[in-house]
């Protein structure tokens, strides 16, 4: 049988193929019911269903598909309770879940979505095969995230109560004002406050006005202006596309030559296109790198655990930089003190200030951080406004509260005395990359054992980020950064020994790693195993 179609007069219509739910007619009173799509079981009303796949295939349309088997029964229903944000038993509202984008921080957020008492079901558009595969939201690769009027229906169709975006770019194209406008909770900030990310510019003059503490800087329209401040500065110095440029828009020039040239690929030769069209060009700071990531509503901002990440492609941190080769929460750099300091003179100031400039922001605001060498203080290096990726892996299977909960009482400024439960102990995720990234690197090339290592060790969880699957049912690589390899333990070390032995028993020859996240963490010693 190719594919499985059941029907319910007059409610519901499902068809399921190997990968999860593809098509799916629910009458209103069904939305809200308790609901796992693609996973091996879920229930519509008072039926659960258990999906067992077969390894018979057909071809559907062009399409490979699994024969699945259905069985069902009957399940009481029962009035569901969920933790709060502030950690209180008590009767909740159920909402169905929409994630916007494909990549491993959505598939971390989804996977934290459906544990929560409050979600009733999570979509995930466009999402990816992994995504879909693990049964942690059913993904919807047909609806055109850029498309605002077609989220809209979405939403409408299937009855979503919040949208969470993982992506800069929607929100800086306005996705959320659309939402928002529709009536559609959304967290994640509108274009204006998204402004933020989209230009250093606008965050530096945000940091000028409000006072508060970043790297000294200048920002250039014309490339000979610019060189002149450069030869004034002086070696090392930071060279930046103002604008959204993939994460590939900063140059760390060690030479003033570099610098120069830097200057001529973003004013001149247009590299970035728009995006370098204006630069800034920013005093070098030397200390160590952390992440902070705070819950904003408007108004008020909570913070979540630390964690940080390993930007450059090679071991010991070097090589050209990456949107993240690994990660792990907490990172002991960001003290409790720190972690003060960092609210009060950065993000709490941010938060007042975009408030009094007529932007509020709403959704999670991502302070890339510079805890400086000379004065042990933290300066603001950037902003992003969503998770970053990979520290939202290690963030989402420490997280102990409702996400749903929280996320829709930050949509509602109703964050004040909101505190968030983590798990002890550490995370850690080692990101498993196609060979030649961040460089060209070649597509489809096969990954197999993910599930022996997922099961290799206790509390590993694997992240899909850049993956499909062939006609042959193995997954293959889609992207430059593909597996986020997530691992927890009573410490760091244990952690790390438990994500490092998954990632081993991988079979990808055409995929690569770094051997040493978390050295500045750890003692090098135990890194000895892995040189």
């Amino acid at each position: 049988m190719a594919a499985t179609t059941l029907n319910f007069s007059p409610s519901v219509k499902l068809l399921s193929n190997k990968n999860g739910f593809l098509g799916s007619q629910f009458s209103k009173s069904f939305v809200s019911s308790k609901l796992f799509l693609g996973n091996s079981s879920f229930s519509v009303g008072t039926l659960s269903f258990t999906i067992n796949h077969q390894s018979s295939y057909s071809h559907i349309n062009g399409s490979r598909w699994s024969s699945t088997a259905f069985r069902c029964f009957a399940q009481k229903s029962e009035p569901s309770l969920s933790v709060d944000g502030r950690g209180n038993n008590g009767a909740s509202e159920r909402v169905v879940v929409l994630v916007i984008g494909g990549g491993g921080r959505e598939h971390a957020l989804c996977y934290a979505l459906q544990r929560s008492p409050s979600c009733d079901a999570v979509f995930c558009a466009p999402g990816n095969a992994g995504i879909s595969s693990s049964g942690n939201a059913t993904c919807i690769p047909d609806l055109d995230i850029s498309d605002s009027s077609a989220v809209i229906s979405f939403c409408r169709k299937w009855n979503v109560g919040l949208v969470v975006v993982g992506p800069e770019a929607p929100l800086v194209s306005g996705l959320a004002n659309d939402l928002v406008k529709a009536g559609i909770p959304t967290f994640g900030p509108s274009a204006e406050a998204a402004a933020l990310e989209g230009s250093k510019n606008f965050m530096k003059s945000i940091c000028d006005k409000y006072g508060i503490p970043t790297a000294k800087y200048q920002t250039f329209l014309d490339a000979s202006a610019a060189k002149q401040y450069i030869k004034e500065q002086g070696a090392p110095i930071v060279i930046k596309a103002d604008g959204l440029a993939a994460g590939k828009g900063v140059i760390v020039a060690m030479t003033l030559d570099e610098a120069y040239e830097a200057v001529d690929s973003m004013l001149v030769e247009g590299v970035f296109g728009s995006a370098g069209c204006r630069v800034i060009v920013e005093e070098f700071l030397e200390g160590e790198e952390a992440s902070f990531f705070a819950l904003v509503d408007g108004e008020n901002a909570i913070p979540l655990e630390s964690a940080q990440d390993h930007k450059r492609v090679g071991d010991g941190d070097t090589g050209p930089n990456t949107g993240g080769m690994g990660a792990y929460s907490p990172a002991p750099v960001l003290t409790k003190e720190l972690q003060s300091i960092v609210m009060e003179s950065i993000i709490l100031p941010t938060v007042k200030g975009m408030a009094a400039e007529g932007c509020k922001f709403v959704g999670v605001l991502y302070a890339g951080l510079m805890i400086e060498k000379k004065s042990g203080l933290p300066k603001l290096i950037e902003y992003n406004v969503r998770f970053g990726d990979p520290e939202c892996q290690v963030l989402m299977v420490r997280l102990e509260s409702d996400l749903a909960e929280v996320l829709l009482a930050a949509c509602r400024g109703e964050l004040e005395g909101v505190s968030l439960n983590w798990s002890p102990g550490s995370a850690m995720v080692v990101v498993m990359a196609s060979e030649g990234y961040p460089g060209s690197y070649k597509k489809g090339t096969v990954i197999q054992n993910l599930e022996e290592a997922e099961l290799v060790a206790p509390s590993v969880k694997i992240f899909h980020a850049g993956t499909a699957l062939d006609l042959d049912g193995n997954f293959v690589a889609t992207g430059g950064r593909v597996l986020g390899i997530t691992a927890k333990g009573k410490d760091l070390e244990e952690a790390k020994d438990r994500a490092y032995q998954a990632v081993e028993e991988i079979n990808w020859p055409g995929g690569f790693y770094r051997r040493d996240i978390g050295w500045r963490a750890l003692p090098q010693k135990q890194f000895a195993t892995n040189a």
